[in-house]
Order: C-alpha cells, then structure tokens, then sequence
C-alpha cells in the first residue's frame, strides 16, 4: 500500500549508500556488486523492506536486492535498514517493475520474491498485477533456466487469477496452497511480512505459490 508522500523522500534516496542509482549500468554486472560473489534474490515491491531484510540476515551467502518504485515506501526501508546491524549482501532499487529486462541480464537472477502485491482488482488493469502474463515474460527474461518465482497473498481472487496466468503461460506449478500456515512443512522455513502478520492474524489463510519455467 502506498504511504502518504513523505516531503523530501527523493533527495534522502538519491543520497543512500543503500540504494543503486542508475541501476541500468550493472546490468550483467550485479554479482560483482556485493562484497561476496553469490546467488542474486530479489523481491519485487518489497514495501517497507522486513521480509527482505529478514532474509538477507538469515542467508548471508544470497545476495539481495530489494524494489520499490514509491519513494516514500522506499525511504521507510531505508530508515529501518540504517536502524538494524550492518548487511553487505543487500541492495534497494528505485524503478518501476516493468524495467527489469533492462537492469538484470538473462539468468542473472535465481530467484523472484512477489509478496502481497497490489491486486490492481480492475480488469483493465490486469496486466499490471505481479503475477500477470506480461510480467511473468519480464521475469522470464532474467530468471536462470532453473529460477523461481515465489507468491504469498491473502487476496483469493489474484491467487486464482494468478493460477491462470502461469498456467496459461507454460509456467511450472511447483507448489500451490490455499493456506499455508496449515503446511507444515512449507512453514518450517517461512519468513513473515508485515502484511502477512497482520493478515494471518485476522483469520485471513495466506496462499503461496512456486513457479518455474
């Protein structure tokens, strides 16, 4: 959810040693980036940045990069990372989604994190949902031969929705759950968003899928 413009957001992420300007130039280039050569995970509209920042502690052999294209959802990220212990293997991005062809190479990137994306509930705006046909092709483009896309919502229509889309797309399914806090197993590792929390809290079941090419 978009946060209310925050007056001098722009300037704050402009100056960030946390976030790439002109992230275009690292194409192909992004595992030379980090302090230490490994795997490249990112997570598209991170939001206010704890699941990712959470993994990046927890997998400090991955290396992160987190987007948001809201400045003021950005600056949050920022501030909370400037408030948490040091981590090298983390970088935000300023940019609209559809601009990842242009920043990441062909099989730069292992994995795609989409978590409670905006379910755009329109259908004109269809193609504007994380887990659309159009955005499935822009992720093909740079995931590896092997990569995957991960999806958590509580939204059962863009669930559904999305099902379609990967399927109708020659995606794999290679997980897919109405309620994943009831999977044992699937829950053993899961890290939680804030929405996720919150959501979950309510009684809301929380879906997840694993897509593969």
């Amino acid at each position: 959810m978009r946060l209310r413009n925050i007056p001098g957001a722009k300037e704050a992420i402009t100056q960030s040693e946390y976030v790439i300007q002109e992230p275009q130039k690292a194409k192909g280039q992004w595992s030379g980036l980090f302090p230490a050569p490994g795997p490249v995970h990112i997570e598209v509209g991170m939001g206010k940045g704890r699941f990712i920042m959470d993994m990046a502690k927890l997998h400090p052999e991955i290396n992160y990069v987190g987007i948001e294209m809201y400045d003021s959802v950005l600056l949050r990220a920022v501030q909370k990372r400037e408030e948490s212990n040091p981590l090298s293997n983390l970088y935000f991005l300023r940019v609209d989604a559809r601009e990842l062809p242009e920043i990441f190479e062909k099989g730069e990137v292992d994995k795609i994190y989409l978590n409670f994306s905006d379910p755009w509930p329109k259908d004109r705006h269809a193609k504007r949902r994380l887990t659309s046909r159009q955005f499935l092709t822009r992720y093909d483009q740079i995931l590896k031969k092997e990569g995957t896309v991960e999806f958590k919502t509580d939204n059962r229509e863009l669930f559904e929705f999305s099902i379609q889309e990967a399927e109708e797309s020659g995606w794999k399914i290679l997980v897919c759950t109405f309620d994943l806090h009831k999977d044992l197993k699937l829950c053993r590792d899961n890290v939680m968003t804030e929405y996720e929390e919150k959501f979950s809290s309510m009684g809301n079941p929380i879906c997840k899928m694993i897509l593969q090419r």
